[in-house]
């Protein structure tokens, strides 16, 4: 394959997987910030930060509203990474590749860009955002749902698989990062009154609040929450799950290749550095600076996807 194509299908997936998890940080956002009418500013606030857009948010605005900050996060053109945006450029990916997919795949990515572009010609306002919401989270299932159903189990399928984990990973640690280190900036925090519903938001911005309840009951507890979002194998947006498909799908790509290149090694060293231990020994070390040394090893790794594979040739 060449690398431009592998490049394009890694971005396409990294793309789609973006507009995907900041659909369900908005949806997050407006109910943290319908539940907290006083620090809503510092709910939206959270939601920039977390998305990555904060510094890029204030150099057009001054102060954080709602209005603001849900059309900067939705369809600001200023806002590269805004979910208009990023659907825009996995579309321009796919295009690219568009003979390395199925007739499915292709529909299915140029049909969400159709209609988001549709649903986002002029600002959105709040009775409509949560249908918008959905239907952006509805066309990233139907894309994923066509990826699944009908490509081939070679090297494209692997590259598309590598940047949807590569993306999610990046997504669920920079979430627990804003929103754990808020809540508890130390160890010694664990155990003590938490606000739930703040909690209870972690787990909806990955869609894990079913996924939890049926393992840990209803109880919010900070080291079950943390457990579940780091460590749990079975969790599809946990770190522990992200970085078990990135190991395998490189796998198999040096079984198609008969070539290891340091991303494979890489791979391997992140799983058994980070995700190869306790959550009692992730809260003795700091919560924040564990992720903040994953989130570096992990775009590392990535940069190391990219030059391995030569997706710039």
């Amino acid at each position: 394959m060449l690398g431009k194509t592998a490049g394009g299908l890694f971005w396409m997936s990294r793309y789609l997987e973006r507009a995907e998890n900041t659909a369900r940080l908005l949806e997050t956002g407006q109910r943290m910030a319908l539940t907290r009418t006083k620090n809503s500013a510092e709910e939206w606030g959270s939601v920039l930060k977390t998305a990555g857009v904060l510094d890029g948010y204030h150099t057009k605005y001054d102060e954080i509203s709602k209005d603001n900050a849900v059309d900067w996060v939705l369809r600001d053109a200023d806002n590269p990474s805004s979910i208009k945006s990023v659907i825009k450029h996995a579309r321009y990916n796919a295009r690219l590749v568009r003979t390395a997919l199925t007739h499915d795949v292709w529909s299915a990515v140029n049909s969400t860009w159709m209609q988001i572009d549709e649903a986002m010609k002029r600002r959105v306002n709040e009775r409509d955002l949560p249908a918008t919401l959905e239907l952006i989270r509805q066309q990233a299932a139907l894309v994923r749902g066509a990826t699944l159903g009908t490509m081939l189990r070679n090297d494209i399928f692997d590259f598309t698989r590598i940047g949807t984990f590569v993306e999610r990973a990046d997504n669920t640690g920079r979430i627990l990062d804003v929103k754990y280190y808020v809540l508890l900036p130390t160890a010694f925090s664990v155990g003590s009154s938490l606000d739930n519903i703040q909690w209870e938001s972690i787990l909806r911005s990955v869609g894990a609040g079913g996924g939890y309840r049926m393992t840990h009951g209803e109880k919010t507890r900070p080291s079950d929450i943390a457990r579940f979002l780091i460590l749990d194998q079975r969790m599809p947006r946990s770190l522990h799950f992200c970085c078990r498909k990135i190991q395998e799908n490189l796998s198999y790509l040096k079984k198609d290749y008969g070539f290891a290149g340091p991303s494979c090694e890489a791979s391997n060293a992140l799983y058994e550095k980070y995700l190869d231990q306790k959550i009692s020994d992730i809260f003795e070390f700091g919560l924040h600076e564990y992720i903040q040394d994953f989130l570096t090893d992990l775009g590392n790794l990535s940069r190391q996807i990219e030059i391995d594979y030569r997706f710039y040739e």
